[in-house]
C-alpha cells in the first residue's frame, strides 16, 4: 500500500465518521474534504476546478427550476387533491393511491420536492378519513426513492454517477437506461407495501393526536390595550396576559403601528398597545375571550382564524442547531410553540431551551393567513397546505391551467428531447445528441420567459446544499481513481472473493456483495457520497475481472438510493417521522424486507439485462 492509497482511505474514514456524527452540514464536509484532499497532494491543485466542469449539478439545478415550476402552478397538489376526492378511504386502496402518484412523480421531480407537496394532502386524507396518518407517510416516503430510481432524472445519485461514467471516459447512461430495473423494483416495493404495510405499520397518531388536542382550529384576537387597562406600566409576563397556564398565548405586540420584535420577558404593557392573542389549552378549559378582555381592559378590534398545526424542520432549515429563543421564533415566524416532538417524545416544557434538529416537528398556533409565508421561508415543511383552507380575510384565487399544463409540457419536452435524440443519434451520427444539462437549461429559460417564473423564485427553487454537496464530493472519486486506491481496493476485495467462489460464478458473486455493500453504506452516509465512492471501485473491479463495467455500475447506482432501514437514511424518512409519530423501530420493521427485496430483484435482473 503506498502512502497516497493510506492517505485516500484515511481521508474515506474521515469522510464516513463526519458523515455520520453530522460534525456540520453536507456542503460545508464535502468542500471541506475537496480542499483536504488537494492540501494532502491527492489531487493537484489545477485539477481542482476540474470538478466544477462537470455537468450533474448544472442538470440538478436546471431540473429545480423546473420542479419549482410544477410546484408553484400546483400541478401535482392538484392531483393529489384529486385523490382525496375520489379514494374511498380503505387503508390498502389508500396506500396504493398516494404511493402510485408519488413514484410516477419522483421519477421526474426532486423527492423532497414530491413528498413536501403531498405530505398536507396526504395528512388532510388521513384526518377526513379516520384513518392513522402513520399508515400512508412511511409508504409515501418509500415510495417517492423507488420512483426515483426509474429514470436518468429520477434523483440527483443518478446523474452524479452518469456524470461521473463521463468522467472516466465511459458510456453515459440515456434517459430510461435504468427503467428495465427500476420499474420492477418500484412494482414490487409498491405491492409489498399496499399487501403489508396495513399491518406491519403502526396505527399511531401525531403529535397532536398524541396531546390530545381537540380542537384544531381557533380564533386569534386582535386586542387593544385601552387607556385605563390595569396592565399599562407591567410587564408582560406579570400580568394576565402574559399566563400561559390559562391558554393566553401572544403572537404578535404593535406599538406605533410597527411590530415590537422583543422577547415577551422584556416586554412592559403601554397603552395604545395592540395584541395578537389565542386562548387555546388542550382538551379545552383556557380563559374566555369576553370575561378576559373586560377584566384587563381590552378592547377587541377583529378575530382572525387561527390552527393548530405541526412544522417539520427542513434538512437545510436555518433552524437548525438552534434555540427557539436564539432564533426569535415567535417574532419571527408570527407562531406560538405548544410542542416540540422528537424521536417519538414530546417537549413541552423548556422548550425555549431545546436546540432545534432537522427533523423535529413543532406543534404551533398560528394564523391560517400565515401559512403561506411559512411555507415561502423555507425552513419548514408544512403539514397543511396553505392553499386548502380558506380565511375570512382571504378571497381564494382560482387555479390557473395554463401555467401547469406549461410546466408538464416544458417536462415532457426535456425528457423526449434528450430521450429521441439519444436513440436516433446511435442510429444516424449526423443527428447531434442533445445532453441534458443543456436541455433542461433552455426548458428551465422557457419558464422564466413565459413568466411562470421569476428569476427570484427560480434561484430559491434550487438547492443549493445539494449543489455544493456534489461538487465537493466529485474530488473524493477523482481522488479514488488518481491515487489508485480504488484499484487496490478492487484487487483485494477479488482476491479475497476468489478463494470461496469458482471463477464462473466469480462476477455475480461480486454483484451481490457490491449491491449489499452499497445498501448498508447509504444508509448511514449520504447517498450521493455512496455512490461517487463506489463508482471508481466497481470500475476498477470490473476491469480485474475481465467483465463490461456496467451490471456493477448499474447495481450500485440503484443501491445507492435504496434506503428505507433507518430515519436517517434519507431525507424524506425524516420529514415523515414526527408527523407520522414514528419511532425508529418503524423503519427497521417496514424497511429492512424492502432492502432484501430491492438487493434480490436488482441482483437477479441487471446480469440479464446487461450480461457481465
Amino acid at each position: 500500500m503506498s502512502l497516497e492509497i493510506a492517505l485516500t482511505l484515511l481521508v474515506v474514514g474521515l469522510t464516513l465518521v463526519a458523515f455520520i456524527r453530522e460534525w456540520s452540514s453536507p456542503d460545508v464536509l464535502a468542500l471541506s474534504i475537496l480542499c483536504l484532499l488537494v492540501a494532502l497532494g491527492l489531487i493537484d491543485m489545477g485539477e481542482m476546478s476540474s470538478v466544477f466542469r462537470n455537468e450533474a449539478p448544472l442538470t440538478i439545478a436546471a431540473l429545480f427550476v423546473i420542479g419549482g415550476a410544477l410546484e408553484k402552478s400546483g400541478a401535482i397538489a392538484q392531483i393529489g387533491r384529486l385523490l382525496q376526492k375520489r379514494v374511498n378511504g380503505g387503508v390498502r386502496t389508500s396506500i396504493f393511491a398516494f404511493t402510485v402518484v408519488a413514484a410516477f412523480f419522483s421519477a421526474w421531480m426532486n423527492n423532497t420536492a414530491i413528498v413536501a407537496i403531498l405530505m398536507p394532502v396526504v395528512l388532510g386524507f388521513a384526518r377526513s378519513k379516520d384513518i392513522a396518518a402513520s399508515k400512508l407517510l412511511i409508504p409515501l416516503s418509500y415510495s417517492s426513492i423507488l420512483g426515483g430510481c426509474c429514470t436518468l432524472i429520477g434523483t440527483s445519485t443518478n446523474l452524479l454517477v452518469n456524470g461521473s461514467l463521463k468522467d472516466l471516459g465511459l458510456e453515459p447512461m440515456s434517459m430510461f437506461a435504468l427503467a428495465p430495473v427500476g420499474v420492477p423494483l418500484a412494482i414490487a416495493g409498491i405491492a409489498y407495501m399496499v399487501i403489508f404495510g396495513p399491518k406491519m405499520l403502526p396505527s399511531r397518531s401525531s403529535i397532536t393526536g398524541s396531546l390530545e388536542i381537540d380542537f384544531r382550529t381557533t380564533p386569534l384576537h386582535h386586542l387593544l390595550i385601552g387607556e385605563g387597562s390595569e396592565l399599562i406600566g407591567k410587564k408582560l409576563l406579570d400580568t394576565t396576559l402574559g399566563s400561559r397556564e390559562a391558554g393566553i398565548h401572544v403572537l404578535e405586540i404593535r406599538r406605533r403601528g410597527t411590530r415590537l420584535m422583543l422577547p415577551l420577558s422584556s416586554v412592559t404593557v403601554e397603552k395604545n398597545d395592540r395584541f395578537l392573542v389565542a386562548l387555546h389549552r388542550r382538551k379545552g378549559g383556557a380563559a374566555k375571550a369576553e370575561q378576559l378582555f373586560a377584566e384587563i381592559g381590552a378592547q377587541e378590534l377583529s378575530a382572525v382564524d387561527g390552527i393548530v398545526s405541526e412544522l417539520v424542520i427542513h434538512s437545510e432549515s436555518s433552524l437548525a442547531g438552534r434555540t427557539l429563543a436564539a432564533a426569535d421564533f415567535r417574532q419571527k415566524y408570527n407562531c406560538v410553540v405548544l410542542a416540540v416532538h422528537r424521536n417519538g417524545l414530546n417537549i413541552t416544557s423548556r422548550m425555549s431551551e431545546v436546540t432545534l434538529d432537522k427533523g423535529d416537528t413543532l406543534l404551533v398556533i398560528t394564523a391560517v393567513n400565515n401559512l403561506p409565508a411559512l411555507k415561502e421561508t423555507r425552513d419548514f415543511v408544512l403539514t397543511d397546505a396553505p392553499d386548502e383552507r380558506s380565511s375570512s380575510e382571504l378571497v381564494p384565487t382560482p387555479v390557473k391551467k395554463w401555467p401547469i399544463m406549461f410546466s408538464w409540457g416544458v417536462l415532457a419536452t426535456v425528457v423526449l428531447t434528450v430521450a429521441i435524440t439519444d436513440l436516433l443519434g446511435g442510429m444516424y451520427p449526423a443527428i447531434p445528441q442533445i445532453p441534458i444539462h443543456y436541455a433542461g437549461i433552455v426548458g428551465a429559460l422557457a419558464l422564466l420567459w413565459t413568466g411562470i417564473l421569476t428569476p427570484r423564485e427560480a434561484y430559491a427553487s434550487v438547492d443549493w446544499q445539494v449543489l455544493l454537496m456534489l461538487y465537493g464530493l466529485l474530488g473524493l472519486g477523482m481522488a479514488m481513481q488518481t491515487s489508485g486506491t480504488a484499484e487496490w481496493l478492487a484487487k483485494n476485495l477479488v482476491s479475497i472473493t476468489e478463494a470461496f467462489v469458482s471463477p464462473e460464478m466469480l462476477p455475480y458473486a461480486m454483484l451481490w456483495l457490491v449491491v449489499l455493500f452499497t445498501m448498508v453504506l447509504t444508509e448511514v452516509l449520504s447517498n450521493n457520497a455512496t455512490a461517487v465512492m463506489m463508482v471508481p471501485i466497481v470500475v476498477r473491479l470490473s476491469s480485474e475481472l475481465g467483465v463490461d463495467s456496467r451490471p456493477f455500475i448499474m447495481g450500485i447506482t440503484v443501491a445507492a438510493s435504496a434506503c428505507f432501514a433507518l430515519p436517517m437514511g434519507y431525507q424524506t424518512h425524516m420529514m415523515v417521522y414526527g408527523p407520522g409519530g414514528y419511532r425508529f423501530s418503524d423503519y427497521l420493521r417496514m424497511g429492512i424486507p424492502l432492502n432484501v427485496i430491492c438487493w434480490v430483484i436488482s441482483c437477479l435482473m441487471i446480469p440479464l439485462i446487461w450480461p457481465f
